[in-house]
């Protein structure tokens, strides 16, 4: 078995994860099996509970698993599915030690950090290599960290026991003053590495404009490394060049090398058409993206709902069109950004903040005929405003943002009212994979041609079927269903060119080579308006 450790160095948000699923879209494309784990260093079980303008999107595999967002860039990447257990906590780690401890599988001898935490940390990556060529463990955090120090020592450790690669992604900032790359803090990572018992045998270089030759030879020099060991990873236009600038360098070849591997043709074919196809076209469109957690400090904060930007970035390349996402602060809703707007688009959320913004969106989207996607959160304010400006439930509200309305169009999932009693909140609500039945006649089976479909959740609240009935007579559409008719999966709106919303995320399951339905119905609904 071959493992390929990826860690950071300088900063973190460099873009791992990226790299990351290049290397492991190289190797598929070269006709290895390959699998990807994701080392998150915190202490939480899972990203379930987290903050998502801290932390970023959390990302939902199919059986379930709340993870960090580089999991569904390696789906999106390699066209494949990953399990929950290709994610590696630090809770999860303590959390099992200490369970064995108290159920005497130590033998009552003391339990320590070195070597109980490291072993119990590379038996989940032996798990997990079975039936694979190549295993691609990407390490969270910066080099130097406290928090990454166990899963560095078990990186160590597993080059002992098995073939590895070891790949530092560091930061070569520039120095607009003097003019000049600066490899200081490169050069400082690597020692900082080097003392976990980690020799890098690849660096690759992230930087805004570029590696030059000087300071590529002197990372060479000082940090004893083969020129041809380092590559360079400028910022690009998309996410999608970077497998084919990493490989233009000789990545592949340089890890067959260090693996003495036979040569393997790596077919890139249908990436690099992709690709092309996406840098010529010329036709562009706007669309809002409007969410509570759009703005971070003075910055807009694209992390949070990547999944989303990137499923309409797919459905544009399909349809020949480059999206302009205008992202709209739900907080304080400028309806003169919406003006300009081809198509809305209301994400996922939680609780009561910026509620109001969204549901005065989706009614301008409504009125004025402008296509109109919800997902989740998304489609339950939705219902929340045809309640209240068709069927004239003045007040109609989620209980989730008023506990006391008197119309609870939206309400809580019958099981989860004892979660919440006991505060039991991670890993309770509705997660992965679950059936939708879709209804004849809908637009969503003109999407899909299918009577059901399987789509991921993340959600603990419901379309309240007390109101269905007055709903549907002001034009709500009930397009999808759990098979036993009981949940509401996602709704459409008569008359109008493209009302959707959806209650399980569509955007996870979209790669750019298998683009989502939905999106792509989506765009070209705004494309013939």
């Amino acid at each position: 078995m071959k493992y390929i450790f990826v860690v950071g160095g300088v900063v973190s948000g460099l873009g791992k994860g990226v790299v990351s699923a290049s290397i492991g879209l190289l190797l598929k494309s070269s006709g290895f099996k390959v699998n990807h784990i994701k080392i998150d260093p915190y202490l939480n079980i899972d990203a379930g509970t987290m903050r998502p303008a801290e932390h970023g999107e959390t990302f939902v595999t199919a059986d379930g698993g709340e993870i960090d967002q580089d999991l569904g860039n390696y789906e999106r990447f390699l066209n494949q599915d990953f399990s929950k257990e290709n994610n590696i906590t630090s809770g999860k780690i303590y959390k099992k030690i200490i369970e064995d401890e108290r159920a005497f599988k130590y033998g009552g001898r003391d339990v320590e950090m070195i070597p109980d935490v490291p072993n119990e940390v590379k038996r989940r990556f032996y798990e997990l290599e079975k039936g694979y060529d190549f295993v691609v463990v990407e390490i969270g955090g910066t080099t130097g960290d406290i928090e990454n120090l166990p899963f560095l020592y078990a990186a160590r450790e597993v080059g002992r026991e098995r073939e590895a690669m070891y790949v530092m992604v560091s930061y070569v900032p520039f120095l607009k003053n003097v003019g000049e790359l600066k490899t200081k803090p490169t050069q400082h990572a690597i020692s900082e590495l080097r003392m976990t018992g980690i020799v890098p045998d690849m660096v690759i270089i992230r930087s805004e404009t570029g590696l030059d030759l000087p300071r590529r030879e002197t990372l060479a020099k000082r940090c004893f490394l083969d020129d041809e060991a380092i590559f360079d990873d400028p910022d690009c236009d998309s996410i999608y060049q970077v497998p084919l600038i990493l490989e233009k360098q000789g990545l592949v070849k340089r890890i067959r090398k260090h693996f003495k591997l036979k040569r393997h043709p790596t077919d890139l074919g249908a990436w690099k058409k992709m690709v092309k196809e996406m840098k010529r076209t010329k036709k562009s469109i706007k669309v809002a993206l409007v969410g509570k957690y759009i703005k971070s400090g003075e910055g807009n904060h694209k992390d949070v709902y990547v999944s989303v930007l990137e499923a309409v970035k797919h459905a544009g390349m399909v349809s020949g069109v480059k999206i302009k996402i205008v992202p709209v602060d739900s907080n304080s809703v400028d309806l003169s950004l919406l003006k300009g707007c081809q198509g809305i688009i209301a994400p996922q959320g939680w609780g009561s903040r910026g509620v109001e913004g969204i549901i005065k969106a989706i009614k301008y989207a409504r009125e004025n005929k402008i296509p109109y996607l919800g997902l989740c959160f998304g489609m339950q304010m939705a219902v929340v405003e045809i309640a209240r400006n068709l069927a004239k439930l003045n007040g109609a509200n989620s209980i989730e943002v008023d506990l006391k309305t008197k119309y609870p169009v939206i309400h809580l999932m019958r099981e989860q009212e004892k979660n919440l009693k006991n505060h039991q909140y991670g890993g309770t609500i509705r997660l992965g994979n679950w059936p939708c039945k879709i209804n004849k006649g809908t637009l969503l089976e003109e999407i899909y041609g299918k009577d059901e479909v399987q789509e991921r959740h993340r959600h603990r609240y419901e379309f309240n079927n007390k109101f269905r009935e007055q709903l549907e007579k002001v034009g709500l559409v009930i397009s999808g269903t759990s098979p036993d008719g009981r949940l509401v999966e996602a709704v459409e709106f008569k008359g109008h060119p493209f009302f959707v919303g959806t209650q399980f995320h569509p955007e996870y399951r979209s790669r750019p080579l298998d683009p989502h339905p939905i999106f792509v119905e989506f765009v070209k609904r705004i494309l013939s308006l």
